[in-house]
């Protein structure tokens, strides 16, 4: 009976800090939200949901959205990493918001929107990763770079702010738990998913 409360606890703090952050940005994401839905339904994506993330936001804090376009709200939210930029000391700012790169080795995150692609073998987490085709010029370089979706074992299934999420090398990696609840929704998806990676 802990147990379950304690993961229930865990998804309802995730879904209702999701429900504050979108109140508190409401205007920033209701301008988001419309251009994925009119981007999806130009592009023949699913139309069902998109992915958010929100690399503004203190990487301790939950900022992968799981966006439901018909419920008009943010169902799930779950922390993610971003790129170490390759961070060579310790530095909280590196850890606290991501820096930028479309470059080859660069280990920076890239921002745009992003095609999710073939479901593949994964050396990470539950050993699944989903190819990202970037689709802007800020984000074109994302297959050559192995930008990809995955797990990571080390990413927490709550927010640790003020502490931070580990630092990737450019991969917008979450939680195990997490990816299991993306890999059942990709693998049900006979679509493409829009993944969007904003400050």
């Amino acid at each position: 009976m802990a147990l379950f409360l304690k993961i229930f606890g865990c998804l309802f703090t995730s879904i209702n800090q999701s429900t504050v952050i979108q109140l508190e940005n409401s205007d920033k994401y209701a301008a988001k939200h419309n251009e994925a839905r009119s981007f999806v339904k130009e592009n023949h994506f699913n139309q069902n949901y998109y992915f958010l993330l929100d690399f503004s936001i203190h990487s301790g804090k939950n900022r992968f959205f799981i966006y439901d376009f018909n419920k008009k709200e943010a169902t799930q939210s779950a922390l993610v990493t971003h790129g170490s930029c390759d961070i060579l000391e310790p530095n909280p700012t590196a850890y606290e918001k991501a820096k930028f790169s479309n470059k080859l080795d660069s280990h920076c995150s890239s921002q745009g929107k992003f095609k999710i692609g073939k479901r593949d073998y994964s050396t990470w987490g539950i050993h699944v990763k989903y190819w990202l085709h970037g689709l802007e010029p800020s984000n074109s370089k994302a297959i050559e770079r192995i930008v990809v979706l995955h797990s990571w074992s080390i990413v927490e299934d709550y927010e640790v702010f003020p502490d931070y999420a580990p630092l990737s090398w450019g991969c917008p990696a979450v939680s195990d738990s997490f990816m299991k609840v993306l890999d059942e929704l990709l693998k049900k998806s006979n679509k493409p998913v829009l993944l969007w990676i904003i400050v």
